[in-house]
């Protein structure tokens, strides 16, 4: 028998300026009512299944402000304020603002949201009409779909499509308040039925061996620099620790007992902090069990669990498979929802059966451990269709038996005396520590820190507690998310901005005054330019898979893949590792860097297509050299990928913007991979009056 613990972690950062109120993103409020109830909720509908879910406490106390009314939210006050009453600077605001969403899957399927779309170039065309229309269908999409009401209330205003009311935005607020009180109480209740187990992180989600000592990030990069002041503060993570266990206990009735560390995030230290706490289950991810053994993992280490520390200090500890978390979290959003199902429960089922015949007969215990959040915005139905498909054939599965975290870790467990301090990402703190504007940021924490030290004393105590927990929150990991060139959104100046008043508000609560440093922006790389891709320079680039730069991809412009460094990491290898594109008057050039891709276009394991956008929907097949080259669209890998797609194939005109995405599929069809994977990439293309110089090989 294959046990499977599945873990679903809740997270967003903390977004509220306690200085002012004010809750700067509304990605609390829009996940709640789209995934946090029903993704516990949809379990009723799957009685034998069991699985864990990982709730951050500084999410539980957003969740909680909104659910009350009490949240000051820009993006709801503007979203119901009556559209005739707008000021210029809200119609900006609002038009800015309201089509942060995935457009394949949550615009594109509504007609007059995408015709909205089209339009959000030319703010200023936009009429009161267009505007109330936008305002009820930026949260008309983010509403839960299997909320009990879908069928009245929700069912009637999306048919309605345009020509909303102002009653129509005040109804729809009523589902959004009901839908935000039932969060809380419907984790709550599944708690108590002994199917969902509940679990906790550290309160405002730091990364605990960081701030028990910044220089932890030297064991895994020897050579790396640091801040010029190191942040050396173990009772801060002690104290993150301590908060979460008693916030958890007076919201859920019980104390947990389990710990997901923020973003897997452990060293032996941790572990110590961990079972002071009482935490009987931590986990992280398999690069960190290698790591800790110094070799590869064998067919028997990974699907069991370990008992990490000394004693008295010790914890069963499970090492989560990282490309079974991938699947979901990346792959499956663009395969059909059964043949995604199958294929996991098939890769569960072969984890089974192969820890089996090298363990002399064991249970394997597979951990599967992911967002369980942002992932669902890119599937068809909001990921739906997929969970039940899963849930149900696991639930038919003679073999596998879904169980929560505490049963996972039951039994006999390895011993594992010293665990290799990393997180889940690459068995190391790189992303939150490795970069020159993490070394801003965490200079700037520390003097924050010291000045705390020195003035705590001398303030009121209100004005302490105050000082303490903008500390705290400054203290989370997602600021440093953001920083360097790993991760970009379209929001990486607010969350900057975000780090840097809560940094201020210390100085502000202790009444002293904020450095300089801290009113200037910490970001010194710069997220890609938005618009249409214009080809100063058009080049014809021979379709030959060879890597030649300047003769033949001399005007080509390179493109960065936001969409795919984003909320979520990847951690399995993408096959695209990089895109450039370049131009004639009859072709678009596709170059994908990527050595695994090579390897699998070349053996047939893989295929390419372009899934346009605009200026109509269609998909077309690029074709390999097996299939002969009649200048149609086709590849050739060879030390790269290089592709043409002829303007003619997708009825693009001169002078048209051509929205489009490159899709990379498997054997069997189903999309693996798709650039960018938010919106479309989009060329201007070459008129015939284009003043240029055509390379040719």
């Amino acid at each position: 028998m294959t046990k499977l613990a599945l873990v679903w972690h809740m997270h967003q950062p903390y977004y509220e300026d306690l200085a002012t109120g004010e809750h700067i993103l509304p990605w609390v409020r829009l996940h709640a009512i789209k995934d946090y109830w029903g993704m516990v909720a949809l379990l009723d509908q799957f009685p034998q299944i069991r699985a864990t879910f990982n709730l951050v406490p500084s999410l539980l106390v957003q969740i909680e402000a909104f659910a009350d009314d009490h949240a000051n939210d820009r993006h709801l006050l503007i979203g119901m304020k009556p559209a005739e009453s707008l000021g210029p600077e809200e119609r900006q605001f609002l038009v800015a603002n309201a089509f942060h969403a995935s457009f394949e899957r949550m615009i594109r399927p509504h007609a007059r949201y995408a015709e909205l779309h089209d339009k959000r170039q030319r703010p200023d065309e936009f009429t009161t009409g267009d505007l109330r229309d936008l305002q009820v269908l930026h949260k008309l999409v983010w509403m839960d779909p299997d909320w009990p009401d879908a069928g009245s209330r929700l069912r009637a205003l999306t048919d309605k499509q345009r020509g909303y009311s102002e009653g129509d935005k005040r109804q729809l607020r009523e589902v959004e308040l009901e839908l935000l009180n039932a969060v809380i109480p419907a984790y709550r209740a599944a708690a108590s039925g002994g199917r969902v187990e509940l679990s906790t992180s550290p309160f405002y989600h730091p990364i605990l061996p960081l701030l028990c000592n910044t220089d932890v990030h030297l064991r895994a990069h020897p050579r790396s620099a640091l801040p010029r002041q190191l942040f050396v503060h173990p009772e801060d993570a002690r104290e993150q620790l301590a908060r979460a266990v008693d916030f958890h206990e007076r919201v859920f009735g019980t104390p947990p007992h389990g710990v997901w560390p923020s973003e897997g995030a452990v060293s032996d230290e941790v572990v110590e902090l961990l079972a002071r706490q009482g935490a009987r289950w931590t986990a992280t991810d398999e690069e960190i069990l290698a790591r800790s053994l110094g070799r590869g993992l064998t067919a028997d280490d990974l699907y069991r669990p370990y008992t990490l520390g000394s004693e008295p200090h010790r914890v069963r500890a499970l090492f989560r498979d990282h490309e079974l978390s991938d699947l979901i979290g990346f792959a499956y959003q663009s395969w059909d929802a059964n043949a995604a199902a199958a294929d996991f429960v098939a890769n569960v089922r072969d984890a089974g059966r192969r820890f089996a015949q090298a363990s002399g007969g064991e249970d394997a215990v597979v951990t599967v451990i992911l967002d369980g959040e942002n992932a669902w915005e890119h599937y068809p139905g909001g990921g739906r269709p997929f969970l039940r498909a899963l849930y149900q054939m696991l639930q038919e599965a003679a073999d596998i038996r879904t169980v929560t975290m505490s049963e996972a870790v039951a039994g006999t467990a390895r011993d594992l005396r010293s665990i290799f301090p990393g997180s889940w990402i690459d068995g190391d703190f790189y992303i939150w520590a490795g970069h020159r504007d993490d070394h801003r940021a965490w200079a700037q924490l520390a003097a924050a820190r010291a000045a705390f030290d020195t003035a705590q004393s001398a303030v009121p105590a209100e004005a302490r507690d105050l000082a303490q927990r903008e500390l705290r929150v400054a203290e989370g990991s997602d600021w440093f998310w953001w920083y360097g060139d790993d991760h970009s959104s379209d929001h990486d100046r607010e969350f900057d901005d975000l780090f840097r008043r809560h940094v201020r508000n210390v100085y502000r609560a202790l009444g002293l005054p904020a450095p300089d440093d801290l009113h200037r922006t910490n970001i010194t790389t710069e997220p890609p330019a938005g618009g249409a891709i214009q080809f100063g320079l058009l080049t014809s680039p021979a379709i030959d898979g060879r890597s030649r730069d300047f003769t033949q991809w001399g005007g080509a412009v390179e493109v960065s893949l936001p969409g795919d460094r984003g909320t979520m990491h990847r951690v399995t290898d993408q096959l695209v590792r990089g895109l450039r594109v370049a131009a004639d008057r009859q072709y678009l050039y596709l170059r994908l860097d990527g050595p695994t891709l090579v390897q699998r276009l070349s053996a047939g394991d893989a295929a390419l297509a372009v899934l346009q956008h605009q200026p109509q929907a269609r998909r077309v097949d690029l074709h390999g050299p097996r299939d002969g080259y009649d200048g149609g669209p086709r590849w050739h890998a060879d030390e790269v990928v290089t592709a043409a797609l002829p303007f003619a194939a997708v009825d693009a005109a001169p002078g048209d913007s051509l929205g489009l995405s490159i899709l990379v599929l498997d054997a069997a069809g189903h999309v693996i991979e798709q650039h960018p994977s938010g919106e479309p990439l989009v060329v201007s293309v070459p008129t015939d009056s284009h003043d240029a110089t055509n390379w040719m090989a």
